[in-house]
């Protein structure tokens, strides 16, 4: 922080009046907003990777030699570990269009708007921002090839299909991933391919887009960033909405190819090969979002990624019923994962005097029910050293059938609850039984309910009779 300070010093000639630091990005690098006393600010960048901070400064001062929207970058460190650049304000895509993605993809007429504004100038950055580009500068690699495909596409097999549980023939779908990567590479292209185009790498300067983040970016087919864009889990873009933005960008584009640089393509192709080519490219960036989805959430445990697998299986869904494709076995698995379900289930039994169990989703708990109307079994001394999980105990309380009525109510909402929530795509469904000492009748409860929902939905159930010290995971 104290070398940041001092390239800001030499640069503006004085120290900062305040620092604060940014919301973290996908990298390990670090942000800072830096503002003098006049209130004018600048954003400073501290890097742990010397190489990817050399490709961004490389690739922000070639754009903006072309005129194109990038942030102009102010100072650079001998070392290139730290940087300045110019500060584009507070508010990103992703932040503007924020509304729509929570309606469910119903984007208003300005947050469209922005949509179009930021497509129409997206080949523009392909195109003429490859003329005179020196990819060797690029980070990690200068080019979209099959080695790159085939680890994106092992991510998916590694960190998502293992992850789930699903069975798959390894040599079969090896060759399936190698003539997919065949079929990704089999035109030439020339364009810069962004790596990373999403709404939170726009930021928004008035109503002028500007890319950030683009130090990923290598020479590479311009259907991936498309594909990155507009078939985003989280945004749910509806499909009037894709076909009008692959519209406005299309036109663009044909406007810009011709002129983009001599040696590279010199005419869009036509429309229909455009389309059909496009679809290879968003079943690919499906399986790899799935892969990182996978890492990021089955092992990493961060719930934000497990939220986000339920869309992408929807589009995944989506792209298998509506295209022939000649990758037989990969789409034989890839019909097992979408008719997989994300949702996990837990259930607790607990005791009324140690408090009601935490959620542990960070989604706000679910239904606790009170078993407490119903006979208890520890009121009597055969019983007393046993819990819900012993016979004698399952046979008292079914011969005495309050438990049983109680539960065929608890089954009704259950089930309605999980159905609907598996339709919604929701991934977390809590369900907690309490009873006076968490031994007998939640316990019998807790049990009964996880192997019903288990049984009847094949989902994820994990099951933890608190009091008891016991855990089960159900799948």
């Amino acid at each position: 922080m104290q070398l940041l300070t001092e390239l800001y010093r030499q640069w503006r000639g004085t120290a900062p009046a305040t620092i604060d630091r940014l919301a973290g990005a996908g990298s390990n690098r670090v942000y800072y907003r830096l503002t003098d006393a006049e209130g004018q600010s600048v954003v400073g960048c501290i890097g742990t990777s010397r190489e990817e901070n050399h490709a961004f400064i490389y690739l922000a001062r070639h754009f903006a030699e072309l005129q194109l929207p990038v942030p102009h970058v102010l100072a650079v460190s001998t070392d290139e570990q730290r940087y300045l650049q110019q500060d584009l304000g507070r508010t990103s895509l992703f932040d503007a269009i924020a509304e729509g993605r929570k309606a469910g993809g119903n984007y208003s007429d300005d947050e469209i708007r922005l949509l179009r504004q930021t497509i129409r100038q997206l080949p523009a950055l392909q195109f003429a921002g490859a003329r005179g580009l020196d990819f060797s500068q690029c980070y990690p690699q200068p080019a979209f090839d099959e080695t790159g495909i085939m680890f994106d596409l092992n991510y998916f097999k590694y960190c998502y299909l293992k992850a789930t549980g699903i069975d798959f023939h390894e040599l079969k779908l090896e060759a399936d991933f190698r003539q997919l990567s065949r079929d990704l590479l089999a035109e030439p292209f020339d364009s810069f391919m962004y790596r990373d185009f999403q709404a939170r790498n726009v930021m928004l300067a008035g109503d002028t887009p500007f890319f950030i983040d683009f130090q990923g970016g290598r020479r590479g087919p311009f259907y991936y960033d498309l594909a990155s864009f507009l078939w985003q889990a989280s945004a749910r873009y509806p499909d009037h909405l894709k076909r009008q933005l692959l519209d406005d960008y299309y036109a663009a584009a044909q406007a810009v190819v011709p002129t983009a640089q001599p040696g590279g393509i010199t005419a869009m192709p036509t429309r229909d090969h455009f389309d059909r080519r496009l679809r290879l490219f968003v079943l690919f960036r499906t399986l790899q979002v799935l892969g990182a989805y996978g890492f990021r959430g089955y092992f990493e445990h961060k719930q934000h990624f497990i939220d986000s697998i339920p869309p992408a299986l929807d589009n995944l869904r989506l792209l298998l019923s509506q295209d022939e494709w000649p990758y037989t076995y990969l789409v034989n698995v890839l019909k097992q994962v979408a008719e997989t379900s994300s949702l996990i289930v837990r259930v607790f039994s607990f005791s009324y005097k140690k408090g009601i169990p935490e959620d542990e989703s960070g989604n706000g708990g679910g239904y606790v029910f009170d078993c407490r109307s119903t006979h208890n079994p520890g009121r009597y001394e055969p019983y007393k050293q046993l819990t819900g999980l012993d016979e004698p105990v399952i046979r008292f309380l079914e011969d005495d059938g309050e438990i049983l009525t109680f539960l065929e109510s608890v089954y009704k909402l259950a089930d309605a609850h999980v159905e609907r929530y598996m339709q919604r795509g929701f991934t977390s469904l809590m369900f907690c039984f309490g009873c006076t000492g968490g031994q007998h009748r939640s316990v019998y409860c807790a049990q009964h309910l996880a192997e019903h929902i288990h049984r009847k939905y094949g989902i994820e159930v994990r099951l933890c009779h608190r009091e008891q010290g016991i855990s089960q995971v159900l799948k």
